[in-house]
């Protein structure tokens, strides 16, 4: 195997594996070979191969960017296995155990894995860098996760992301990769936090595309995002995470971008909800995954099973599985039973689940 990108060798050295051609997984491709790197896109369809390899495009997936040359299409996850010291996953949340089994078998245990899926696996509630470390022999795991809308970065508007983990050379590879004078890569070590703020915030952006499907305004969709804020939190701190991972590109970035753009796909499934469509319409009539639809269904589970109290949460469960409506789901949330803000203990925590902020420990129990 090769050693690409080790100790000593310089950025143009770096082979990047990108395991994944739909629209984020060729936008990180296009970054990585307009940064110098030798890039290995995996597609699963011949087809897309040759389009990618001839045309250097993916008019399905991304149109409108041409490719670098230095961005090559492969249909055999062995070669990006054998070729690259890293390599980023960016498949559908429910088909990541699949691809981390099919190249667990030809992975090197010194190889750094970083995923770009935002979502859980839903049968049982594992983040997806658990999944990776259950079917593979890599231990240098991280998660990227942040304010990426494909499209505006593949345009090269200016963006920033995380990438967490507790292994600085995951870090500094995906920045070495994919850190350019329009994409800030900022490093972290909060791989929890990263995780469950990823996939959280695309429950709470179907529910802002209900906002916005119904015309309402500024007000309602701050005090969405505010209140859903609180129950990322809630939800982080009972899964381990470090609550300051909210407030930066992970949390309250990413959840700004998604709750606010058309371009989101959480977003859109949460517009034509409010137009009185139902969740099987919809779906049906997407080719790309919208992964706020099975996370909701996990988190719900997650919440009940251990006591949580995350009502956005169950809003949005009632109006894809229950066959609540759009109206009663708000009235619900709004009738709630009302309580202070935040509910928290100055000083040193005093046990329970909970998570700390400077100054203060917000108690995860959330709103009395």
């Amino acid at each position: 195997m090769m050693t690409a990108g080790s100790a000593g060798s310089g950025p143009a050295t770096l082979t990047v594996g990108v395991v994944g051609a739909g629209s984020w997984g060729t936008t990180l491709a296009k970054i990585a070979g307009e940064n110098g790197h030798e890039t290995l896109l995996w597609a699963r369809s011949a087809e897309l191969c040759r389009e990618l390899n001839e045309a250097h495009s993916n008019e399905r997936y991304l149109p409108g960017h041409r490719l670098p040359d230095r961005v090559r299409a492969v249909n055999e996850l062995s070669s990006i296995c054998e070729r690259c010291r890293l390599i980023l996953l960016v498949v559908p949340s429910h088909g990541l155990r699949a691809v981390a089994q099919a190249i667990g078998g030809c992975l090197q245990g010194d190889q750094v894995v970083v995923h770009c899926v935002k979502g859980l696996e839903v049968e049982t509630f594992k983040r997806m860098s658990e999944v990776i470390r259950e079917e593979t022999c890599v231990r240098k795991i991280g998660v990227l996760s942040g304010p990426n809308l494909s499209a505006e970065i593949a345009a090269r508007h200016p963006a920033a992301t995380l990438v967490a983990s507790k292994f600085e050379e995951a870090i500094r590879l995906a920045q070495q990769a994919l850190h350019c004078n329009t994409f800030r890569v900022y490093g972290g070590s909060d791989v929890v936090g990263a995780e469950v703020a990823g996939a959280f915030k695309n429950v709470v952006a179907i529910a802002a595309g209900v906002v916005d499907g119904l015309g309402l305004g500024d007000n309602t969709k701050a005090s969405l995002l505010t209140r859903s804020l609180s129950e990322m939190a809630r939800l982080g701190a009972a899964m381990g995470a470090d609550l300051v991972t909210f407030g930066g590109m992970a949390g309250v970035g990413d959840l700004i971008a998604t709750c606010a753009s058309p371009l989101s796909r959480n977003h859109q499934v949460g517009e034509r909800l409010a137009r009185g469509q139902t969740i099987e319409e919809i779906t049906r009539g997407m080719f790309m995954v919208a992964e706020g639809v099975k996370t909701t269904r996990a988190v719900h589970r997650y919440a009940k099973a251990h006591g949580l109290e995350l009502p956005i949460v169950s809003a949005v469960h009632a109006l894809l599985y229950e066959g609540v409506s759009v109206g009663a789901a708000i009235e619900g949330l709004m009738a709630r039973q009302i309580g202070r803000e935040f509910a928290f203990h100055r000083g040193a925590s005093e046990g329970g689940e909970q998570g700390e902020f400077p100054g203060m420990i917000i108690s995860a129990a959330g709103e009395r």
